[in-house]
């Protein structure tokens, strides 16, 4: 795998300021909280947590869908927050993203020759005399025949509007993918037609993705490494085979225990984990894991653990990881 940095995300925060209420007294919620992590050039990079563990809002905010909070993103050695207007519409041509739910990211009102060709008549790349070829390259890219280009959303199939999406986001010839949920909406067969035609389209167009999902499955399927997010931090990374084989941290450890295994109907390696996830807007001080950590101590409690590197590129958000 390529060891060039092709993305780097620094000390990034996401808050939102949210309506106090009677019982939502805090005006803060800390959705994406000091996340550190690089993804180098040509690999899958994946991104695993609970619903609404900030995954989504990390994605969009590295692509400055919406502006960080704090902290800044590196992308191919330029700083993001630091471009113009006009850099920033420029850069936006090498990170594109595929969304989670393709009825609702394509314009029913529109055909999907229109819905594709649209980044490219925005960034004018292509005139009307040769878009039309280009549309039907990008249908063909992925998988869907040329007569498809004359029809609305709601005409086809899950997935073929997740085709089209991927087709719309490969449009301005990226180097960057944001895969955000791309195949949770979608069934199991399906999925798996997805993820391969991803893997083909990284190989042979040399793409980066950053692939987020709460299916450790999937994530496992597509990715080279994996990052594990909780209550807006990271808290491990490491490649998918160490972290599948080795996981180090005591919430990667309790995901993994919940996986289904074919031909065992015995639950005793299941990690239960005690209570539910805090409220965002007032996480715990210290590991914002220790409510429901199974090893916690007091130094969990009162001090936040840096994400450390104990093993061979194998990192750790973990007082006691062992």
């Amino acid at each position: 795998m390529n060891k060039e940095i092709l993305l780097s995300v620094n000390n990034l925060q996401k808050h939102f300021h949210i309506h106090k209420t009677k019982e939502n007294p805090y005006s803060v919620l800390k959705a994406v909280d000091n996340v550190n992590f690089d993804i180098y050039k040509g690999e899958t990079f994946g991104l695993v947590g609970e619903s609404g563990c900030g995954k989504s809002t990390l994605g969009r905010t590295i692509l400055y869908l919406l502006k960080p909070t704090s902290g800044n993103v590196i992308f191919d050695g330029a700083n993001i927050g630091s471009l113009s207007k006009k850099d920033l519409k420029s850069m936006r041509k090498k990170m594109q993203i595929v969304f989670q739910d393709p009825s609702a990211s394509l314009n029913p009102r529109k055909r999907i020759k229109d819905i594709v060709l649209e980044p490219m008549l925005i960034h004018k790349i292509f005139n009307k005399q040769n878009s039309e070829k280009r549309v039907d390259e990008l249908l063909e890219i992925v998988g869907l025949a040329s007569y498809y280009k004359t029809r609305y959303p709601h005409e086809l199939s899950g997935g073929q509007k997740q085709r089209v999406g991927i087709a719309r986001a490969l449009a301005l010839k990226p180097e960057f993918i944001v895969c955000d949920e791309a195949v949770s909406a979608l069934d199991v067969s399906i999925q798996a037609q997805v993820i391969n035609l991803l893997n083909d389209l990284r190989k042979e167009f040399n793409l980066t993705y950053l692939f987020i999902s709460h299916n450790l499955n999937v994530v496992y399927q597509i990715s080279n490494r994996v990052a594990v997010m909780y209550l807006g931090n990271i808290m491990e990374v490491a490649t998918y085979s160490e972290l599948y084989k080795s996981a180090m941290h005591p919430y990667t450890q309790a995901l993994l225990s919940s996986i289904p295994q074919v031909g065992t109907t015995s639950k005793d390696n299941r990690i239960l984990l005690k209570g539910d996830v805090p409220n965002p807007a007032n996480p715990p001080g210290g590991c914002k894991f220790h409510t429901r950590c199974p090893i916690a101590k007091e130094k969990c409690e009162l001090v936040a653990p840096e994400l450390k590197e104990l093993k061979d590129n194998h990192f750790v958000a973990c007082h006691f990881a062992k």
